[in-house]
């Protein structure tokens, strides 16, 4: 993988540009620490950082290629899947490779299929290509948005990055955030809302979308979807294709010219990720698989079990790794490591994030690091085959809001009353909640589909029209925050990493398999666990689900509380005027005896976490010298 950055414009020579797009471009050098790379013209400029993953000579960046009259200059940050195909494809119509790499594959797309190479792609991606002749810039994201991409619209130019960061170097780019920037920090973080780039005059390009940019101006087109077909086939044939494009699409996702591993907790969905890599290593005489898991000092003595984590995933990870015959790392961090932590996952980031969550990964993927530099990971099995305990509890299906958000009053009550004034916050959640649904696309003559709305049905067809919903929010708004956390945690370290459940073919398919079915057995994520018999042993296949593993040390919940009392004792501190500092002393006098198990945000924060992202609201507020507007 790597980290991008692009200026386009007509109100200056870009060639006289280069010192501010190295101070850009540099800004992403954990990204990419292995290369660097610029490419100048007068109305377009670009600046690459890579991490070496495939074809190390063959791959450098910025690629530029001929064809005709024109000349294509590509700045690529990704990996594509179906590589092979395209090449035999490009081939068979006369085009000739000087490498093997996939960033040589995307270019060489464009120059044959224009704008529309993207319906071809598989893989995850951002990437843009300057047209020389047709003064023309193409910019393009992968459908479910693994990889980042930000950009800026000002007078006459366009600036365009993987990261925030990268941006706010830009000499006409202020950090700063309005009503709308607030609403995203203290209301919906640590998600976003989809082509908000929180600072004002920052946008983000939507997943599956392209944006083409010239001197006519900026225009931005959809390319994918999720498609909306009757789900036909019978519950064997279901649970074979599930099984066979799984299989497909981890094995295509081992293509590495660097070590490779798989993160491993324990769980269906990393367990099953490991035995397909384990096996498909074994068989080309490449064992043994290394697989990584975190945990946390003294976790065994405070555990405990509840409806979000059922049971500790040591043993289970032991047991896979026995089962598979891997090369087996665990990692421990203790609560200091965690706290201090905060700050280099904001930084990471770009935004406060998921506390210790984001936090934990971080320093597991430095360690990882050491011993690799490709690792597969689990994320987003849950959101594509209804695995989150929302998909399950009726309060959750009845809720006319995101259903990883029902206890938002949690974090209300500790913001001040002038900042709820001007966010007016149930409105603004209601406003981005009717926005998500007003996208959804119900199935052609479902009952769904002929009453438009879901609430005026009743019975199981309501229960299938609303599992749909919360399937489409979950995919659309809840999995982007891990992707977002996937992305940054492990490309700060330059580790690359890379999520199998994530392949569009998959994701399509199971996105109209009806609810019934998914939830085989009445089990979460039922359907995904029968289609894997076999891969699996059954007690691994049938464990019932554990999310990420965290911290639950008191001592994490004493180590934030003080630091954020040291926060709002310092009247300097930027966070305080967003405070209702009565409320938030007596949440925080009382810490110790509320009962965790009603997060406020996803499974996994709770009390603790929401004192550790008030402290990472104040760091980036700090370190970004963020100005209110």
């Amino acid at each position: 993988m790597c980290g991008i950055v692009g200026l386009v414009g007509w109100d200056r020579d870009l060639t006289l540009q280069k010192d501010v797009l190295i101070r850009m471009t540099r800004t992403l050098i954990p990204r990419g620490p292995d290369a660097e790379g610029y490419w100048l013209s007068p109305r377009a400029a670009f600046g690459h950082r890579r991490l070496v993953v495939v074809d190390p000579e063959g791959g450098r960046q910025p690629m530029v290629r001929q064809r005709g009259e024109h000349t294509y200059t590509l700045i690529y940050n990704g990996e594509l899947y179906n590589t092979p195909e395209i090449r035999q494809a490009l081939i068979n119509r006369g085009y000739y490779f000087e490498g093997h790499s996939d960033t040589e594959a995307v270019l060489l797309s464009y120059l044959e299929w224009g704008p529309s190479c993207v319906e071809r792609l598989n893989g995850i991606f951002a990437f843009g290509i300057w047209d020389s002749q047709e003064q023309q810039l193409f910019v393009a994201r992968d459908r479910l948005g693994v990889k980042p991409l930000f950009y800026s619209e000002l007078t006459g130019s366009l600036v365009f990055a993987s990261e925030l960061k990268a941006l706010l170097k830009y000499p006409d780019i202020s950090p700063i955030i309005g009503k709308e920037g607030l609403a995203e920090v203290f209301l919906v973080g640590p998600a976003r809302t989809p082509g908000v780039g929180v600072y004002e005059g920052i946008s983000e390009l939507k997943p599956g979308h392209v944006l083409l940019y010239s001197a006519n101006g900026l225009q931005i087109r959809r390319y994918w979807a999720l498609p909306n077909n009757v789900h036909t086939d019978d519950l064997e044939t279901t649970c074979a294709k599930i099984h066979d494009l799984f299989l497909d699409t981890v094995k295509r996702q081992l293509v590495s010219d660097v070590p490779i591993g798989t993160l491993l907790s324990g769980g269906l969905d990393s367990s099953a990720i490991t035995a397909i890599a384990a096996l498909s290593l074994a068989q080309a005489g490449k064992g043994p698989l290394p697989t990584f898991s975190v945990d946390y000092t003294d976790n065994d003595k405070y555990f405990y079990t509840n409806d979000f984590q059922p049971s500790a995933d040591g043993p289970w990870i032991e047991r896979v790794s026995r089962a598979f015959a891997t090369q087996h790392t665990n990692i421990a961090f203790d609560t200091p490591e965690l706290v201090e932590a905060l700050k280099a996952s904001t930084l990471a980031r770009d935004l406060p994030g998921m506390a210790d969550v984001d936090s934990s990964l971080l320093l597991f993927s430095r360690e990882i690091k050491k011993k690799i530099t490709v690792g597969l990971s689990g994320e987003c099995a849950d959101e594509v085959f209804g695995g989150y305990p929302w998909f399950h509890r009726q309060e959750a299906l009845e809720a006319q809001t995101f259903p990883w958000a029902l206890h938002v009053e949690n974090r209300l009550q500790v913001l001040s009353p002038e900042l709820l004034e001007r966010l007016q916050p149930h409105d603004y959640l209601s406003r981005r909640y009717e926005e998500a649904l007003a996208e959804i696309t119900q199935l052609p003559g479902s009952a769904s589909a002929l009453h438009k709305d879901s609430r005026t049905l009743t019975g199981d067809l309501q229960r299938e029209a609303r599992i749909r919903e919360i399937t489409y929010l979950t995919l659309t708004r809840f999995m982007p925050t891990l992707l977002d956390r996937k992305d940054r945690m492990t490309m700060a370290t330059g580790l690359e990493v890379r999520v199998p459940f994530c392949d569009h073919r998959l994701v399509e398919y199971a996105w109209n398999i009806p609810w019934e079915t998914k939830a085989l057995e009445d089990r979460e994520k039922g359907l995904l666990r029968r289609a894997l018999t076999g891969v699996l042993p059954d007690d691994v296949l049938w464990r019932r689900k554990s999310p990420y593993p965290k911290t639950h040390h008191p001592s994490y919940l004493s180590a934030v509380r003080t630091w954020l009392s040291e926060i709002i004792a310092d009247k300097t501190s930027p966070l305080l005027p967003f405070l209702n500092l009565p409320a938030l002393r007596d949440l925080m006098k009382l810490s110790d005896t509320i009962p965790s198990g009603r997060p406020w945000f996803g499974q996994l924060m709770d009390i603790p976490q929401l004192f550790a992202y008030l402290i990472q609201v104040n760091f980036w507020l700090l370190e970004n010298k963020v100005s209110i507007q």
